[in-house]
């Protein structure tokens, strides 16, 4: 089903001049029933003037009075033009008010380590905008000096897996558009976990592991006598070097 137009403004109207539920209301505007119930405490969508979907041609008032008398019932949305694909609308993800605050910190983690991520890409990880970004990029954010960078995942702004899998695709861009991967680049396709965890120092390969120290100049090598079987077991005898010695 589509959603309304301005869910958020349409969710307060219907707080403000219906009875319905809290459910009714989150099912009919595609939001979280606990968001519902924020707005109604005042904590979620402070300022936010209400939306009436009667007078935008988006719910009939037959549907308000039947879901006030039955708590159970299911909001009806009227057809609207204007109002399909509201849902698939693409743009940085919704967050919460206790963890903006905590965008600058993820920003700057993501583009010291993970420099390969396009502005897009962190935008949507982190639900931020691209001046935002480009600020942190340049150093010229208000607050840069007291930004510490954190990774997004143990804020909470995003999850390991979208993290792992925005990181890849970067990666699978680079290499399409012919550029050659180095070592700190190939690292970043393993988790981000294990990737911080790993030494900076670079490594030889298993393969070649204990050959640092081997010369392959064939100068350097002394040529080893050549040896006979038979001269070990053709020794001369005793009498004989007595007989060399006199």
């Amino acid at each position: 089903m589509n959603k309304p137009l301005m869910a958020k403004a349409t969710a307060v109207w219907l707080i403000d001049n219906t009875t319905l539920s809290f459910k009714q209301i989150a099912d009919f505007v595609g939001m979280h029933e606990l968001e519902i119930q924020g707005i109604a405490d005042g904590d979620v969508a402070t300022g936010v003037k209400g939306f009436d979907p009667i007078a935008s041609h988006q719910l009939d008032a037959v549907e308000i009075e039947k879901g006030q008398k039955n708590p159970a019932y299911k909001l009806k949305l009227k057809h609207n033009p204007a109002a399909e694909g509201e849902e698939k609308r693409r743009g940085p993800r919704y967050t919460p008010l206790s963890k903006r605050q905590d965008r600058p910190a993820a920003i700057l983690w993501l583009v010291k380590f993970h420099p390969e991520l396009a502005d897009s890409q962190i935008a949507k990880l982190v639900g931020t905008t691209k001046p935002t970004i480009q600020a942190i990029r340049e150093r010229t954010h208000w607050n840069i000096a007291n930004i510490q960078p954190i990774d997004p995942v143990a804020l909470g702004l995003s999850k390991q897996s979208e993290l792992d899998a925005a990181v890849q695709k970067a990666a699978k861009k680079g290499g399409a558009d012919g550029g050659v991967m180095s070592d700190d680049e190939r690292r970043k396709l393993v988790s981000t976990e294990t990737s911080l965890a790993m030494s900076d120092e670079p490594r030889l390969p298993s393969s070649m592991a204990g050959l640092e120290n081997f010369s392959l100049s064939r100068e350097d090598k002394k040529p080893e006598p050549e040896l006979d079987a038979d001269s070990f077991f053709n020794l001369p005898d005793a009498d004989e070097e007595d007989d060399e010695d006199n």
